[in-house]
């Protein structure tokens, strides 16, 4: 049995967010939407998405999501996960999480 995945698609400070979730719903708050059972990949090795990585860091704590209506723009029920994104609102281009590098001796 399939169990349902939803790709949601939402504004937050200034860059547009994708992310993969089991439940969406009307939420408890009036004029919010919730979002819940967040689904990240879990990497085994050496090759990591950072943003996947900085996406499971801002949310893998979260039991529930109360996102403002207002900021959803859309929400897309899937057939499976896809990559998670964060994009420029503006551009609409990954925002890409430059890898860290060593600092550099003085």
């Amino acid at each position: 049995m399939n169990k349902t995945l939803y790709k949601v698609t939402f504004l937050n400070h200034g860059k547009i967010y994708e992310v993969f979730a089991g439940r969406v719903g009307s939420s408890s708050l009036w004029g919010f939407t919730e979002v819940a059972d967040l689904v990240f990949d879990v990497h085994e090795g050496l090759v990591v998405d950072p943003t996947e990585e900085r996406l499971r860091d801002e949310f893998g704590g979260t039991k529930v999501l109360h996102l403002p209506m207002q900021s959803i723009v859309r929400i897309e029920e899937v057939e499976k996960k896809g990559q998670s994104a964060i994009r420029d609102a503006a551009s609409g281009e990954k925002v890409v999480t430059p890898f860290p590098m060593p600092a550099k001796p003085r």
